[in-house]
């Protein structure tokens, strides 16, 4: 997977921030069954990943505090496709 596509995926990733961090806690909690009924209906991981990832870093800041930086969440996009990252 090249630099560019991974870039490309974090900025999808980067667009849903916003839409996240306006959803209630049970707004944001509902996302997964959300995501489990688009992958029942046939979108793959790839399809849900940017939205995926959003809704996990919008729970990391409200759970730990700490809102994952744009290398980590590139590091988890290139774990994602089965790459091996150093992090």
């Amino acid at each position: 997977m090249s630099l560019r596509l991974v870039k490309k995926i974090l900025k999808k990733v980067n667009s849903h921030a916003e839409e996240m961090s306006k959803l209630s806690d049970n707004q944001l909690k509902d996302k997964t069954k959300q995501f489990k009924k688009r992958l029942e209906k046939g979108e793959t991981l790839d399809d849900i990943l940017p939205e995926a990832f959003a809704a996990i870093r919008e729970a990391d800041k409200r759970v730990l505090g700490m809102f994952p930086y744009d290398v980590q969440v590139m590091g988890g996009i290139v774990l994602h496709q089965g790459n091996i990252a150093e992090m």
